[in-house]
């Protein structure tokens, strides 16, 4: 049986945080538009990553907060229990409003949505095959076509991990109906850092294996030490210059994982959180002619065109740094520069300022450089650090763990680059990183009236001991 062709004017391929606004965007300016999605509408955001997993971590900082209520001189009666499934279902609720209000605009918008598998073919002009979810398939032809289908959990190669049931991904852990064990953790980035901490906050003993010589492997060593500090101090075995070798399973959840120096970490469950996968391959963008790095991350230049016309991609699938956030400013460099290619000028990826923030507690904020990159660069430079124990708000909340840091260019006083490993650190960043937008120089922050009692004005104080 023959697929039915349909043709559109845009076809958006996943339907994450960049291409539903595409799309509704382009059928908002008069184009038929078409969306395909593989699982859930809304991406790996929504549905996967950040607004799940903060949702549970702040059910974790709850707990967190209870276990010390007598340091503030509350006392709670019996002990702090932990109701994993109303957890789970206040995550599934909030994920569930979330995905549905993207659904809701998409439809509002006339965009028409397959769901289903999609892969291109082989030969002639571009054309999608979909398998629909319900069984038949579709061949789809676009003037214009939006791979916007992002990355999965990598699962590394290690022996013996096939066979074991009781794996866990960044996915399959938030679907979990009772606090793990003895939960061990494989890898030490912002995935493993976050999920180690909210298993631990709700009742997990955790051990997290780290292949480095630090977590939290882009960060300046310093701040790396005090992330590490923080994990131990909550209870969490962290274990660094540790590499896995092999896991078995000797009873139901039971894992014995094999590490360097001849050691084994006996656990009830694994989760892996060693980097993510593009998810080109499952598209097959390479029958399209479109070109990948040796990742499998889809080539783009700053204005997220592949090498082949007519043809974007945008977000996680297009390599690091990925962030909602950078793939939000990909739909808005391709919206303007598609359906307003006379303006060209300034819509480019080219030299834009990049934040993020880690939602361990206390958070790591940060944006711009590190020490460690400007230090790379040549540049004559200035760091200062202060620990949020020298923060009087912090104090007054008894959150005092962490540090600010900041690098700052020695010729011209301008801020290169921000870190607030602490409470709020990352709404602490999101001022800092206005004045490096603004071109201010420290002095600016630093001779400020901000209000007290606010973490903000620790930016009075942070500069004193620059060197």
């Amino acid at each position: 049986m023959t697929a039915t062709i349909l043709k559109f004017d845009a076809v958006v391929v996943g339907s994450g945080q960049a291409g539903n606004p595409l799309a509704v965007e382009l059928a908002k300016a008069g184009m038929r538009v078409a969306v395909v999605e593989r699982e859930h509408v809304g991406g790996t955001c929504v549905n996967e990553g950040c607004t799940p997993t903060k949702t549970m971590i702040a059910s974790g900082r709850v707990a967190y907060l209870a276990r010390r209520a007598a340091d503030y001189g509350v006392h709670l009666s019996g002990d702090i229990t932990i109701d994993m499934r109303k957890v789970r279902q206040r995550k599934r609720d909030i994920v569930s409003s979330f995905r549905g209000g993207s659904e809701s605009s998409l439809a509002a918008a006339g965009v028409t949505v397959f769901m289903g598998e999609a892969s291109f073919t082989a030969g002639g002009p571009p054309t999608l095959r979909v398998k629909l979810l319900a069984g038949d398939e579709r061949l789809l032809q676009s003037n214009f076509w939006f791979i916007n289908t992002g990355a999965r959990p990598a699962v590394p190669t290690l022996d013996g991990l096939d066979s074991l049931p009781q794996v866990l991904t960044s996915t399959s852990i938030m679907e979990l109906d009772v606090v793990p064990e003895h939960l061990i953790v494989l890898g030490g980035g912002y995935i493993g850092v976050e999920f180690a901490q909210l298993m631990r906050r709700l009742g997990a003993r955790v051990t997290l294996v780290q292949r480095g010589k630090q977590l939290l492997p882009n960060e300046d060593a310093d701040v790396a030490d005090v992330v590490a500090e923080i994990l131990r101090e909550d209870g969490i075995d962290v274990m660094l210059d540790t590499s896995a070798l092999s896991v078995t399973s000797p009873a139901p959840l039971a894992i014995d994982l094999r590490v360097s120096g001849d050691r084994t970490i006996s656990g009830s469950h694994l989760l892996v959180a060693t980097g993510r996968t593009p998810n080109a391959d499952v598209l097959n963008v390479r029958a399209a002619g479109v070109e990948c790095s040796p990742q499998g991350f889809v080539k783009v230049n700053a204005y997220c065109e592949t090498n082949i016309h007519g043809i974007w991609a945008l977000g996680d699938v297009t390599g690091p740094p990925a962030f909602t956030h950078t793939s939000y400013d990909d739909y808005r460099i391709v919206a303007h520069n598609v359906l307003k290619p006379d303006l060209l000028l300034g819509k480019s990826r080219e030299g834009r300022l990049v934040p993020y923030t880690v939602f361990m507690d206390p958070q790591l904020g940060h944006v711009g450089m590190h020490e460690h990159e400007a230090r790379k660069s040549g540049k004559p430079i200035l760091v200062a650090s202060m620990k949020m124990s020298r923060v009087a708000r912090a104090l007054e909340v008894d959150e005092t763990r962490g540090l600010m840091k900041a690098v700052v260019d020695a010729e011209t006083d301008k801020i290169l680059g921000f870190t607030c490993l602490g409470i709020e650190g990352g709404e602490v960043m999101n001022v800092v990183q206005t004045a490096i937008m603004g071109g201010l120089p420290y002095t600016a922050l630093q001779n400020a009236i901000w209000a007290h009692p606010t973490l903000g004005e620790a930016l009075n104080n942070l500069w004193a001991d620059l060197h």
